[in-house]
């Protein structure tokens, strides 16, 4: 099961035990729902709050550039790390929180060969991409692991 699932599910159960025990309270259905959408909203923080770690990874010869998501910003606007005239193959670890979207970009010089890039999660390969030509970059984004 997917952990999107498996987060999702108990703040439904959760959801549903509140309803239920609000009918045989007597509290006013405004209070149950109140108290429900508040569980709710917190499941769904401490999936944001979640943090897991990806390993990117770029080889090929004559790369210029490798800008990548180190986890600093938001999900929606992260601030990407970059590394200048890579030694390759290149590897780094990172920490990322929630729903922020692993991804790495490799940028060829001009005198560059083919790169690839790949974003691995616990020992499994999440994406790979190879550049498409010898002047072309490869980009890797991935899903979010907390999202599905």
């Amino acid at each position: 099961m997917k952990r999107s699932v498996r987060t999702v599910l108990p703040a439904l159960a959760a959801v549903l035990s509140t309803l239920t025990a609000s009918g045989c309270s007597g509290d006013a259905p405004a209070a149950a729902g109140d108290r429900a959408a508040d569980e709710i909203t917190d499941g769904v923080d401490r999936a944001f709050d979640e943090k897991y770690e990806v390993t990117y990874e770029v080889s090929g010869d004559g790369v210029e550039a490798i800008e990548f998501n180190a986890g600093r910003g938001t999900a929606t606007e992260p601030e990407l790390d970059a590394v200048e005239t890579p030694e390759t193959p290149w590897r780094k670890t990172v920490e990322l929180k929630g729903v922020a979207a692993p991804t790495v970009l490799a940028v060829p010089g001009p005198g560059g060969s083919e790169v690839t890039c790949t974003i691995t999660h616990k020992g499994e390969v999440i994406e790979e991409q190879a550049s498409e030509g010898a002047t072309a970059p490869a980009s890797c984004v991935a899903l979010s692991p907390i999202a599905g």
